[in-house]
């Protein structure tokens, strides 16, 4: 690798980075990250941090585990690629296609459909909805229901579904046919209350009407996440994915959950639709699967859907969907990796425990700093909703945000903003020293910002 001179003067130069203004990654270069161990990662200039972000809410085992390094080593000499196309497969995926049918069994699914990562399982399950209604004789069930503030990825489907202007406005129009729902949100919502039962059950309503209106011989999916995660991780109360399920199953329509974030023990459960005690017809997962280690993700299919697909003789039925890289061997190796490690070490319940720790923590940086508007979070995803007014809500000014990050950085935690929220997504394998150590830096940034 060049000299660190030469990497500092390039930063930016030659590249657009996702999810950011070109022209303001030029004028105000990224950080340069050059090393992970542990829960910590380490700087161009030698500063090392704990990354409350988690890599992308994916590096759930942190950057140190041997294991998965070892497989996806191991499998590059065995073999490094080959394609799934009819015809060829390959061991590693054939192996974990039974792991995930094991490790998915209580959410109902029992068959894999492989991708390079979360975009790519959003659009596998909403054109297999589409695709299942018409091997199912139903062929105009081919729009999709949503929720405001969800994210479902980059791909137009997904950008389509997505409930988050930031990601529509510049590439519309988008694909026809999507209905949006209000989130389920009890901060800001369109009504009238912070009740969560009372939300869930007018978002219910509103859906119903939205069926009536539509034709429920026209809508093919909804898709949701079990809990909110770009949008600004919002935790719906326990009534509204067992509504949602009750809807869709008494009209005929696939619930589509969207675990790219959630899947593999994030929330505390190992799955999102399993904290909720709800059964999707499909699910979506990329991130966590392979630990952030290699691109790779796994729609997850129930056998309902599978039946369908599998008694079909006709072309109907033909997948004529796929990735070059779908099962890639070494991602396969890896997931196996992944999989082994993630049960061994139980992230699941460590998740939940250290999550209480920090809502309990963030709850009292609340009292403490009128910066803070919301705190919200289910295990290790939350969430500070940053105000300059608590009584309007209104959002905090971007330059804010902006030096509760790069303080919150000084004092030795890597935070993610959105907006006006500061969301942390820390690996699952964080201790409660690691947790007090996220809280000590917020409070740090956050007095910065009164500053």
């Amino acid at each position: 690798m060049r000299e660190t001179n030469f990497i500092i003067e390039n930063n930016a130069r030659h590249l657009w980075h996702p999810m950011a203004h070109p022209a303001e990654m030029q004028a105000h270069p990224p950080r340069i990250v050059n090393a992970g161990e542990g829960v910590e990662i380490v700087d161009i200039q030698g500063k090392k941090v704990l990354d409350a972000v988690g890599g992308l809410w994916n590096v759930n085992l942190g950057y140190s585990c041997e294991p998965v390094k070892k497989a996806i080593r191991d499998q590059l000499d065995e073999l490094p690629y080959y394609s799934t196309f009819r015809g060829t497969t390959n061991s590693p995926l054939i192996e974990l296609s039974y792991e995930l049918a094991e490790w998915f069994k209580p959410d109902g699914l029992s068959r894999s459909f492989f991708t390079s990562g979360g975009s790519d399982s959003v659009e596998t399950c909403l054109r297999l909805a589409r695709q299942y209604h018409k091997v199912n004789g139903q062929p105009e069930r081919t729009k999709f229901v949503a929720l405001k503030k969800g994210y479902h990825g980059t791909h137009f489907g997904g950008a389509s579904v997505n409930g988050n202007q930031n990601f529509r406005r510049n590439y519309e129009p988008l694909l026809p046919g999507v209905i949006h729902l209000p989130a389920p949100f009890p901060y800001r919502n369109p009504f009238n209350t912070t009740d969560g039962a009372e939300i869930a059950a007018a978002i219910g309503r509103l859906f119903e009407d939205e069926i009536a209106f539509q034709g429920a011989d026209t809508i093919a999916a909804l898709i949701v996440e079990p809990v909110l995660g770009a949008g600004g991780v919002i935790v719906p109360h326990e009534t509204f994915l067992p509504l949602m399920r009750e809807i869709c199953d008494r009209h005929g329509i696939l619930l589509i959950a969207d675990e790219v974030i959630t899947a593999f023990g994030r929330t505390g459960a190992w799955t999102g639709s399993r904290l909720w005690g709800v059964k999707p017809d499909m699910m979506s997962t990329a991130k966590a699967i392979t630990n952030g280690y290699f691109p790779f993700g796994a729609v997850m299919i129930s056998d309902k859907v599978a039946e369908v697909f599998e008694s079909n003789r006709n072309s109907v039925g033909n997948i004529g969907h796929g990735y070059t890289y779908s099962g890639h061997p070494v991602g396969a190796a890896a997931a196996l990796a992944t999989l082994k490690e993630t049960k061994r070490l139980d992230v699941a319940a460590n998740a939940a425990a250290r999550g209480e720790e920090l809502m309990a923590g963030l709850q009292a940086l609340q009292n403490k700093h009128e910066l803070i508007g919301d705190v919200r979070g289910k295990g290790l995803m939350c969430a500070l909703e940053l105000v300059s007014d608590r009584v309007k809500k209104s959002a905090a000014a971007k330059d804010v945000v902006q030096k509760v990050h790069d303080a919150t950085y000084d004092a030795g935690v890597m935070v993610r903003t959105s907006g006006a929220n500061v969301i942390m997504s820390p690996p699952l394998i964080v201790t409660a020293a690691n947790v007090q150590t996220i809280l000590t830096a917020l409070d740090a940034g956050l007095t910065a910002a009164r500053t």
